[in-house]
């Protein structure tokens, strides 16, 4: 079933858009705005250290945009790195010279990722005052960063991640936990590289940029506590179904049995800082340029999208349908753009992710509504376990599904929506972006 010529323009449009948004996170940009050597000294983002105080200059970090990020460091920093180790998600890595990279799983840590972690906390060691530690963090840092908690393994981890993913809980929940079950997170790299100085350089992939919450606050104070995890199990229903040990350390550190997470007040914070380069907001302001330069009247409805992704999207297409039918909350040919993470509660065994099956659940809204596309995507080309970083569809989209004989509803039912798009040849595919800022939905209404 062929589309329309207005329809074709109106996805090759959205692909453009999305690109766009893209570009204005390419960690390479971001870094080389934040870092520089100034004459003697070195500037990171409005501070100045003077390089005469820098005795060691270590490199570490984890995430799916940390190997990009290391590149364009060693494009600044060069021989001045003394050494070097980041965890990246597998098939990211890129070539470098100074810093040691390991590829490991995500979302579901897996042992590389914990050998990895294990060799930055070795470097960390027996650090002093004159050593400058250069953390690195983007989005996915939080699972490329195991380092079980004494008494708890790797197996542990992972089934804490997989409840954790399939429940429907926010990022911000899940990293919660995450740093009450690790001994680098919520703070505890920087303590321990205390009393080196930690400077760390983030790409957010959370709404909001929270410090503590990107890549699990290595860095920053944990504002979570462990009786705020125990609420989450219990919100989230999992006190049946968490590890054992899991829910033992949990328990025991609410009875004040275990020490908390490092809070504000704690010395090695004095000696460290955490600086947001990039973020979801960077990216929607390119989506809109390149949107407003296309003919598109554009409207940024937030930067902030959550909540379960099939009720975002009845959103979303209520508001592209009232554009068609009132020109509220303006007028035709007009862009909307989203930015966000939401989230999927699995009821089903299919294949698929949180941007796949909001297009999924937009196309069943739009089922005739001609003149609307939506693209739904991840800014780190990966949308769940998938290859695909998301999907496009519109009001053609269910009737071509039903002409090959696919029950849409039945699809989504099943969380199956990569086998869904799939058929349709709707799969918006860009390979590994070595970023990542959270999603883009851009709907275009023509």
């Amino acid at each position: 079933m062929p589309l329309p010529e207005d329809a074709l323009l109106r996805r090759t449009h959205a692909r453009e858009i999305f690109a766009a948004g893209l570009q204005a996170a390419d960690p390479r940009h971001c870094i080389h705005r934040a870092l520089a050597i100034e004459e003697d000294h070195l500037r990171v983002v409005d501070a100045l250290y003077p390089l005469s105080r820098i005795s060691r200059l270590l490199v570490v970090g984890a995430g799916k945009a940390t190997a990009a990020m290391a590149v364009a460091v060693e494009e600044i920093l060069g021989d001045r790195i003394s050494g070097g180790a980041i965890n990246t998600k597998y098939e990211h890595s890129l070539p470098l010279e100074h810093i040691q990279t390991v590829e490991c799983a995500h979302p579901v840590p897996d042992q590389a990722g914990v050998d990895g972690t294990d060799g930055i906390l070795s470097l960390l060691r027996d650090l002093d005052e004159e050593t400058l530690v250069l953390c690195l963090f983007s989005g996915g840092g939080s699972a490329l960063l195991p380092a079980p908690a004494d008494g708890l393994t790797l197996a542990d981890k992972q089934a804490t991640t997989q409840q954790l993913l399939a429940c429907g809980a926010t990022i911000d929940e899940v990293n919660a936990v995450r740093k009450h079950l690790s001994r680098i997170k919520g703070g505890l790299l920087a303590r321990h590289a205390y009393p080196a100085r930690t400077v760390a350089l983030a790409l957010s992939d959370v709404i909001g940029d929270p410090l503590d919450t990107i890549a699990s606050g290595p860095t920053h104070p944990d504002s979570t506590t462990f009786a705020y995890c125990m609420e989450l199990v219990d919100r989230y229903g999992l006190r049946q179904s968490l590890p054992a040990p899991v829910l033992q350390r949990l328990e025991a550190g609410v009875k004040g049995e275990i020490p908390e997470t490092p809070k504000k007040n704690d010395p090695c914070f004095s000696r460290a800082t955490t600086h947001v380069i990039g973020n979801n907001s960077l990216s929607i302001a390119a989506a809109e340029k390149t949107a407003s330069d296309l003919g598109y009247r554009t409207l940024v409805l937030s930067s902030r999208i959550q909540g379960e992704a099939r009720e975002v999207a009845a959103v979303q297409a209520a508001i592209a349908q009232e554009v068609c039918t009132a020109g509220r909350p303006l007028s035709s040919p007009a862009c909307i753009i989203c930015g966000g993470e939401t989230t999927v509660t699995l009821n089903g065994e299919g294949k698929g992710g949180r941007n796949q099956e909001l297009a999924l659940a937009a196309a069943l809204h739009l089922d005739g509504w001609e003149q609307i596309t939506l693209l739904s995507g991840g800014t780190d080309g990966t949308d769940g376990p998938t290859d695909a970083a998301g999907a496009i569809c519109d009001g053609h989209t269910v009737p071509r599904a039903r002409k090959l004989g696919l029950t849409p509803a039945d699809y989504l039912a099943r969380n199956d929506s990569y086998s869904f798009f799939q058929a349709l040849d709707d799969l918006v595919i860009t390979g590994a972006t070595n970023t990542n800022v959270m999603d883009l939905q851009i709907a275009l209404i023509s």
